[in-house]
């Protein structure tokens, strides 16, 4: 104490000595003069408001009060520099906090910068332990038909429109199973992804799971929500043993929904836990540590211009084909199934699919719950059932505008101006402006 107050005393005659009063800060630390110590580095901060030192011992200071929101606040103000010490502080501040997914995020980007980093207190707190390992969801085969898979019986004829489609995931996928000595003539082998991607709404999830009812395939639909999980390590043993299960039972075709949240670009992901899933889910594409051989691989993306193109090469998604609103003779399917429960009375479904140009299959839908739903008023108000008529649909497509023309419009500009491949070809050609 004696030499702090002579330090404080010579403090008094050189205010602005910002070695001295780090130095009078960091031996008040050393004696638990928490408060005194924060004073001292707050005062060098008004001098220089980005002396790393004197941000680090306020964040201490307040860490060591236990006053982590603050300690938070000084942490992201030194974001750009923070050293290792202060990064295990920050994350353990946000820990206290229960701001979970920040904590893992930045335990994430400093496990990029220390691969071999281990802390056991943040480690309890975010990584997978023993007690937490995922083997009892997806590693036991006898739990496999319990999860999400099913045996389609949907075929490719219950699918209307869509020839082009069909004919290049039936030469990828359906043929080579078919055919296997032919295709082992040419050196081929089955397996390998397809990229669905057009506006939503159109039959890419029906599409992929007609593939499999016409291979008698098992058929796992996945969904970002099924793979990811807020705690290190887990989303990639989920995207792990989502494909053990699948080389488990081939043939089996997996469809990942959503791939431009699974396969989004890494140069815009440097610093995030979606890099390692994306990087787990490139490895299990390419059977680093396994047999891909008749697990088929579909996924289907809104933004196949936000996928990184590491995505498409050889041997991973090397065939993206472009799903298209329904044309009118596959409208005209879709509203014949659609309306086959429904009360309806000669309805002219030709009229109805030439009025409804560019409406998506989920576009259609929503015009026959509209025509539903004033029937229903009228046949309460009636107290008898009345029944659809053509005029009934077709007033309801004059209330629904097709939801695929937002999509166009975003995708002419990517067609147009970021098609340097020829990736996009299929969008100009559906928009009249490429023969």
């Amino acid at each position: 104490m004696d030499v702090i107050n002579s330090l404080l005393e010579a403090l008094t005659v050189s205010p602005d000595n910002i070695p001295l009063r780090l130095q009078v800060a960091d031996m008040m630390m050393k004696e638990h003069m928490y408060d005194d110590a924060t004073a001292q580095y707050k005062y060098v901060l008004n001098i220089q408001p980005h002396n790393y030192k004197a941000q680090a011992g306020l964040a201490l200071g307040y860490y060591t009060q236990q006053k982590f929101s603050a300690a938070i606040v000084v942490f992201e103000q030194m974001q750009e520099e923070l050293k290792i010490d202060d990064q295990v502080l920050y994350i353990k501040s946000l820990i206290k906090e229960n701001s979970t997914d920040q904590a893992v995020t930045a335990y994430q980007q400093l496990l990029d910068t220390y691969p071999g980093f281990s802390d056991a207190e943040i480690d309890k707190a975010l990584r997978l332990t023993a007690t937490d390992d995922l083997d009892d969801l997806f590693g036991d085969a006898d739990n496999d038909e319990d999860f999400f898979m099913e045996k389609p019986d949907t075929k490719f004829a219950d699918v209307g429109g869509m020839k082009k489609v069909k004919e290049e995931i039936s030469i990828k996928i359906i043929q080579p199973l078919k055919n296997p000595d032919l295709y082992k003539a040419f050196g081929k082998k089955s397996g390998g992804g397809i990229l669905l991607y057009g506006p939503p709404g159109c039959g890419k999830t029906f599409i992929a799971k007609a593939t499999a009812g016409e291979i008698d395939a098992k058929f796992i639909n996945i969904g970002l929500h099924d793979i990811l999980d807020m705690w290190i390590g887990n989303s990639e043993k989920n995207l792990h043993e989502i494909f053990e299960m699948a080389r488990r039972n081939t043939p089996c075709v997996l469809f990942f929904d959503e791939a431009d949240a699974l396969g989004a670009s890494r140069s815009d992901l440097k610093q995030s836990a979606m890099r390692h899933v994306i990087n787990q889910f490139l490895a299990e594409l390419d059977g680093v540590d396994a047999n891909n051989e008749g697990v088929l691989v579909l996924a289907a993306t809104n933004a196949p211009w936000n996928i990184d193109a590491a995505f498409r090469r050889p041997g991973r998604f090397d065939r993206v084909i472009f799903v298209a609103p329904p044309d009118e003779e596959a409208r005209e399917d879709i509203l014949k199934s659609l309306l086959k429960d429904k009360p309806a009375i000669d309805i002219d479904t030709r009229k109805i699919a030439g009025a409804t140009a560019e409406y998506s299959g989920a576009d259609l839908n929503a015009i026959i719950d509209i025509a539903v739903e004033e029937k229903l008023w009228e046949s309460i108000s009636k107290g008898t059932v009345q029944p659809i008529y053509t005029k009934d649909l077709l007033n309801a497509a004059k209330k629904h505008s097709p939801t695929t023309k937002e999509w166009f419009a975003s995708a002419r500009n990517y067609a147009l101006y970021s098609n340097e491949s020829g990736l996009y070809d299929d969008i100009l050609k559906y928009l009249k402006l490429k023969k």
